[in-house]
């Protein structure tokens, strides 16, 4: 039965929020595992961490003789200092694939190894149009793109006294909101508003004495926006439902109002029964739904498919619009991500 997720409108919201607080490019996760962590458990679920740094939530189900897996991750893109100009300001090297040049005049945190915190601006390296001939024209990009510490430094040598060196974390604001009109609009939706609904699942089924049909797996990666969080998932599991944000673009049917499911990406065809069921789970539901080729991306479920995993596996995610910069989906995404997320927990 479909589930009425309408009272849960807040709580996805305010969820997705408290992830999105908590600066986590890939490799620096531990602030937005601890929230994800806080928020499962007080809702009651046991919950485990790999040596790698995976989040594991445990929700037994009534039939014990499969072992489910949901995933999303909370490791988003970012930078990191890779030298210090003569004058003193910080140049950067990208984790993942942030656009560039979306980040010109974002307003930046800098995590050095002894725990102080600085704040900044992403800027061009020709950033004064009064000034700099090539101020419009010159490339946004990690050798012409810089930050502006905001600290009295005029010098390489002032920034060491700082404690600031190669090596060090630059995470630009998401600059979330939520509008009245039902959009969450922020950097990072990708996918820190999957692992939200993750948790508003889990805090349904525990609002209505539910389980479900199996028992499952939800573990929230911290490697995926490099390449591996997938690698190391349980041996136990009979198969795996990705969550990760839906494409729209050019030749791609999903809106921001609707869930995608996934056919293919760049990696390959997803498994054919799975979403064939998904699908099926849609149409007999009422669940607003398109399936789409996705032209450039790669998942969680690929890489453990990669790494050796013996599962069949699916994607699905609310549709975001404008991935990798400034993000957006709407609240009737988030919905129908809730909706066919409890078809398929409670599906024998």
């Amino acid at each position: 039965m479909k589930w009425d997720v309408a009272p849960y409108r807040d709580t996805v919201m305010d969820y997705a929020k408290a992830l999105l607080a908590q600066d986590s490019p890939s490799g620096f996760t531990a602030g937005a595992v601890e929230a994800a962590e806080a928020l499962a458990q007080e809702l009651g679920y046991e919950t485990q961490r790999s040596s790698k740094g995976n989040l594991t939530i445990f929700v037994p189900g009534r039939d014990h003789s499969r072992t489910v897996g949901l995933c999303a991750h909370v490791d988003t893109l970012g930078l990191m200092v890779r030298s210090v100009t003569a004058d003193g300001r910080l140049l950067i090297t990208p984790i993942g694939g942030p656009l560039l040049p979306t980040l010109d005049g974002e307003y930046c945190r800098i995590y050095t190894r002894k725990g102080k915190v600085y704040t900044g601006t992403v800027l061009s390296l020709s950033p004064a149009a009064h000034v700099e001939d090539d101020a419009h024209t010159r490339p946004r990009d990690d050798k012409n793109m810089a930050v502006r510490i905001d600290e009295v430094v005029y010098s390489k040598e002032d920034v060491a006294k700082l404690g600031i060196a190669p090596g060090d974390y630059v995470c630009y604001d998401p600059k979330t909101e939520v509008t009245g009109s039902g959009f969450i609009k922020s950097r990072f939706l990708d996918d820190k508003v999957s692992a939200a609904c993750i948790l508003t699942a889990l805090k349904i089924m525990r609002d209505k004495g539910q389980m479900p049909q199996f028992d499952v797996e939800a573990t929230f990666t911290v490697y995926e926006e490099v390449g591996h969080g997938g690698a190391t998932f349980s041996p136990k599991l009979s198969e795996m439902l990705a969550v990760d944000m839906g494409c729209i673009g050019d030749e791609l049917q999903c809106t921001e109002e609707q869930v995608s499911i996934c056919a293919k990406d760049s990696s390959g065809p997803f498994d054919y029964g799975m979403v064939s069921r998904l699908v099926a789970l849609c149409e007999e539901n009422g669940v607003d739904f398109a399936v789409d080729v996705y032209p450039h991306y790669s998942s969680d479920a690929a890489v453990a498919w990669k790494a050796g995993n013996d599962l069949p596996a699916a994607l699905i995610g609310p549709g975001v619009h404008a991935s990798h910069g400034m993000e957006r989906t709407h609240w009737n995404g988030l919905k129908a991500t809730l909706e066919l997320i409890g078809l398929y927990l409670q599906a024998e």
